[in-house]
């Protein structure tokens, strides 16, 4: 048994000033307000900007937000989808964008990739680093085609970023699942050369499927039950999958955060978007139980159960140059 944690002491969000309405999608392809809502619950989206100018954004106001200095850090993870190049990781770029003096890495795990990126900052402080800034941000307007209605309508760019402070004892962290299905990669996939394709249907099907089995399981290792979740932040993927899930866990809507009807599918940056909206609404409170959970391509699924035990310092509100939309 460990005798370091982590806690989240700080958090930041970016969004594209370019908003995107489903009206102007209709304009250049066959669809509508009403057939993009009812099948997905989204009503606009932000495109622009690159992973990393989100990135830095997002990381400077969870910085502000947490009272610390670029050099307080120890390490960046950074869950990103499209990167802005094949190689140098986008986190270098990052990492001197934001002034910090330590080690960067990227992390693929397409829309399950901010959890993943957690869990992994949790091992990092148990083997004696202190402080470590997790990122989500991704610009998927560069890698769908916008003439393909099923995804053109989905996708969009955002940043989310938590940075997390090693404290003595067990942490936030109580337990989590990741996992993979490399089987089910061709159901969503891009290749180098091309974009984003899609069996629409099918990936509905498995994530309502891995979101339920996945949360089942960290609920498990954490010795949670449903009933001790005080909120759930899924990845917002679409609307119909979040319903369907929560349906199946017996989970209240209302408690369930949900931003894809103004943000759209932003991949790794959703939940930790959406986990910042929340916190700066107040919904959660010193000792609730949070439940993120997400899934993605490759098949990838992960979920982890936060009791939630932050502590902002006083004067550790930051500007932020996005508005939370619920």
């Amino acid at each position: 048994m460990t005798n370091r944690g982590g806690i989240i002491t700080g958090w930041g969000v970016s969004l594209p000033d370019r908003i995107v309405t489903n009206d102007e999608l209709a304009k250049t392809l066959d669809t509508s307000d009403a057939w993009i809502q009812e099948r997905s619950g989204i009503r606009e989206r932000r495109w622009g900007g690159t992973v990393a100018s989100l990135a830095i954004a997002a990381g400077s106001a969870a910085l502000q937000k947490a009272g610390l200095v670029p050099t307080d850090i120890d390490l960046l993870v950074l869950a990103t989808s499209a990167p802005d190049q094949t190689f140098p990781g986008t986190s270098a770029t990052v990492q001197e964008g934001l002034g910090l003096r330590c080690g960067g890495f990227d992390v693929q795990a397409a829309c399950s990739g901010f959890v993943y990126a957690l869990t992994t900052a949790h091992g990092f402080l148990e083997l004696g680093l202190q402080r470590v800034l997790v990122i989500g941000s991704e610009v998927l307007s560069k890698i769908f085609d916008p003439m393909d209605r099923t995804t053109a309508v989905l996708f969009a760019d955002a940043a989310g970023a938590m940075v997390l402070e090693a404290v003595p004892g067990e942490g936030q962290l109580l337990g989590f699942d990741l996992g993979v299905d490399g089987s089910a990669k061709h159901i969503l996939y891009k290749d180098n050369d091309g974009f984003v394709r899609m069996e629409g249907k099918e990936v509905y099907r498995r994530a309502v499927r891995a979101m339920v089995e996945s949360s089942k399981v960290t609920m498990e290792r954490a010795k949670l039950t449903i009933d001790d979740i005080d909120w759930i932040v899924p990845h917002q993927a679409n609307l119909r999958i979040i319903d369907a899930a929560c349906q199946r866990l017996h989970f209240p809507m209302d408690r369930c955060s949900q931003t894809v009807q103004w943000i759209g599918n932003t991949s790794s940056a959703s939940i930790p978007y959406s986990l910042s909206g929340e916190l700066d609404a107040g919904n959660i409170q010193p000792g609730d139980h949070v439940l993120l959970v997400g899934f993605g391509a490759g098949m990838t699924w992960s979920s982890a159960a936060l009791r939630w035990g932050g502590v902002v310092r006083e004067g550790g509100h930051g500007p932020n140059n996005a508005r939370f939309m619920r």
